[in-house]
């Protein structure tokens, strides 16, 4: 007789039921190692350890996690004890690898307080200078920490875990009559969440293909102009005067041009038009060397692409210039563009469209943010965009959740799959800005 497959429903119930054997024989037992801290993280946002309850109350902690569910953030607050089951160094490292899902940690461990995070939800920098901002001699955990949440959820980037189920893990466990109940709930729980996360990524996907139908007229006009550049190029291979360097210089032009169209017709979200604009850059680059040895010429160094329409090829120079309104800045641009600004006119900016016709590129939306981040590199993109519409966007939460990451995103779950270069902040000793990803100043 044929076995039906398990509902959704019935799976949750099964392993609910599962998790009450489990647990049972230790009703009441406190949490002993950071697993079980990691385990709770997993199901909401808070977790107080019992001998730290005196720290943050069950309202207060509660309070916390409600505002951090509503905000829909990748955060993970902890109250721990100051105590050798929970040693600062490595400690932050060692909680995201054992939650495994990539977010913002933040520990509030004895009175002291640190936080780390995955560079996809917010930077490095980002997260040294809220710590330093909310770090108080003598104050409370329940201040500390709403100051520190209040500050990070509007930075703080990509979406909740869907295991969370909103009810706080905190203090001793139910007994085993309440853990059948809460087990139904958690069965009808895990349903719901599963529609709204299911709903979430279905919208999302559809942002995500509006995105790349924007970006892929713009890069496909990109594509064309440089193969348009090697239908001009009046370079033949094989002739007497071309050497093993011009033909080397020649292939990898062609290779980019190659390589470009193949990685636009594989795109299938807007952080892969990145990829694109890259290969085309150093395409450019490559024909603006064989230029060179051409003409005999020094060779160029290797410079950003005019600002002002990155189809200009490599810059030649940096030059002053603030967009109507903004603030000045040095970018780099072509000889042509630099001589207008010189003579007062108007540089040939790069135009796409938008919804109030065609305007220059950092004054459109986000969506256009791989295409110029692959042109210019993530470092140098934001100095040249701020206090621009585009450069405004690439601060926002939204944009590296996405369009600008790559990988996990916030709110996934990578396991133990990170790097840990990539998930830094402050550490526990005092409030200076270095450290790095060192967890471990300071003793107990």
């Amino acid at each position: 007789m044929r076995t039906r497959p398990f509902t959704l429903l019935s799976a949750l119930a099964g392993l609910t039921l599962l998790l009450i054997l489990a647990l049972a024989p230790s009703a009441g037992a406190k949490a002993t190692d950071l697993s079980d801290v990691a385990r709770a993280l997993k199901q909401s946002p808070v977790y107080v350890h019992p001998d730290a309850a005196d720290q943050l109350s069950k309202a207060q902690a509660d309070a916390l996690a409600d505002k951090i569910t509503k905000a829909d953030k990748p955060l993970f607050v902890a109250v721990l004890p100051a105590s050798a089951q929970f040693p600062a160094d490595g400690l932050l490292n060692n909680l995201r690898t054992q939650t495994g899902v990539t977010g913002l940690y933040a520990v509030r461990l004895g009175d002291r307080f640190a936080a780390a995070s995955d560079r996809a939800v917010m930077p490095t920098q980002s997260v040294r200078n809220l710590v330093n901002s909310v770090r108080t001699p003598g104050a409370d955990a329940n201040t500390e920490l709403n100051n520190f949440v209040d500050q990070a959820l509007p930075q703080t980037r990509g979406s909740a875990p869907g295991t969370w189920s909103g009810v706080p893990d905190n203090g001793p466990r139910a007994p085993v009559a309440g853990l059948i109940t809460i087990g139904a709930l958690a069965a009808a729980a895990g349903a719901t969440a599963l529609t709204v996360s299911t709903r979430r990524r279905r919208r999302q996907e559809r942002e995500d293909q509006e995105a790349l139908a924007k970006l892929r007229t713009v890069v496909d006009e990109d594509i064309t102009a440089y193969g348009e550049e090697l239908d001009r190029l009046d370079f033949h291979p094989g002739a007497a005067s071309a050497d093993d360097a011009m033909r080397a210089d020649y292939e990898h032009a062609l290779d980019s041009y190659d390589q470009a169209k193949s990685l636009m017709d594989r795109a299938r979200h807007p952080r892969d038009v990145r990829a694109v604009t890259e290969a085309l850059e150093d395409g450019r680059f490559s024909l603006a060397v064989l230029a060179a040895r051409r003409e005999g010429r020094p060779l160029p160094e290797r410079r950003a692409p005019c600002f002002f329409d990155p189809r200009h090829g490599p810059s030649t120079t940096d030059v002053e210039w603030s967009p109507p309104g903004g603030q000045t800045r040095e970018i780099p641009v072509c000889q042509a563009d630099a001589t207008r600004l010189a003579e007062g006119r108007d540089p040939m900016a790069r135009t796409v469209d938008t919804p109030d016709g065609r305007r220059p590129y950092w004054e459109a939306g986000p969506a256009y943010g791989p295409w110029a981040g692959g042109y210019f590199g993530g470092g140098l993109l934001p100095g040249l965009l701020v206090g621009t519409m585009l450069g405004s966007m690439l601060h926002t939460p939204a944009y590296a959740a996405d369009y600008g990451g790559a990988g996990f995103e916030g709110g996934d779950f990578s396991g133990a799959d990170f790097d840990s270069s990539s998930f830094g902040g402050s550490d526990f000793g005092g409030g200076d800005f270095g450290g790095g990803g060192d967890f471990g100043g300071g003793g107990f």
